[in-house]
């Protein structure tokens, strides 16, 4: 169970706010020492046909989630990626995630049988379920891959509470409709918050202390910021592809009058 706040903060700030956290946090050891202190993530979101995700999110239904695969860097045989189910009830963040080779991944997308390739261990003890989870969601919900969502990470974890992490999610990009062999292409894609980055505050029990006066000090509002809607927004793509029968369906879940399936 985790809580995050978000903040969609100005690149003039990001300095000084860099100066502000860094007696609290050290950088998280899969970027320290990387160029610029960060890596890339890179995230090939699914929805449904109807986008049901999209909606859920723009609407703030309480309950809802985001299926992704998601990748660091770039391509190699040897890369791990995860298949991901992030759930949301109310306010924790909830994560089933699966770790196995991207090639692997490749291999299940195509009907392959999940234990062929992934394996529970101490770290993932229900891999080998959550993979499961992952794909009944693609299968149950008819899911396709909509956009794969790319930006630089800046992460940090509190010096004392280990649980507190802080992120700069930055040159946040994307590209529509990508397929599965696209997870490390950034071909076609579109910047999308011109000038600013994406702070995130991620915790277990409660938000830092600490951090409370620095958000204070600039001026920083909490805010919805998906980075799985911005970027669908940035490509105008619901305008696109959903005909007016289907804004009717979008309409009538909105009402809560029916259900998307």
């Amino acid at each position: 169970m985790r809580s995050e706040y978000k903040y969609i903060v100005h690149k003039s700030k990001m300095e000084k706010l860099r100066e502000m956290i860094l007696p609290f946090v050290d950088i998280d050891k899969f970027a320290k020492g990387r160029p610029g202190n960060h890596y890339t993530v890179k995230s090939i979101y699914f929805d449904s046909p109807y986008f049901q995700f999209y909606t859920e999110k723009v609407h703030h239904e309480k309950h809802r989630k985001k299926v992704r695969l998601r990748g660091y860097n770039s391509e190699n045989a040897s890369n791990t990626v995860f298949l991901e189910i992030k759930r949301k009830y109310e306010a924790p963040i909830f994560k089933n995630r699966c770790p196995l080779k991207y090639e692997d991944s490749k291999q299940i997308f195509k009907g392959k049988s999940i234990e062929s390739f992934v394996e529970n261990n101490l770290k993932f003890p229900n891999a080998v379920d959550d993979a499961k989870r992952f794909f009944y969601q693609i299968y149950s919900r008819k899911l396709l891959p909509v956009v794969n969502v790319i930006y630089e990470r800046e992460p940090f974890l509190g010096k004392l509470d280990r649980n507190i992490r802080i992120t700069f999610d930055k040159n946040l990009r994307s590209s529509p409709y990508p397929t599965i062999d696209d997870l490390y292409n950034e071909k076609r894609i579109r910047y999308a918050l011109k000038d600013y980055f994406i702070l995130e505050v991620k915790f277990n029990d409660y938000y830092p202390s600490w951090m409370k006066p620095i958000v204070g000090v600039l001026h920083l509002s909490k805010v919805p910021a998906s980075k799985y809607t911005i970027c669908i927004d940035s490509h105008n793509m619901l305008n696109k592809v959903l005909k007016p029968a289907a804004f009717t369906y979008v309409r009538l879940f909105n009402n809560k009058k029916t259900e998307l399936v």
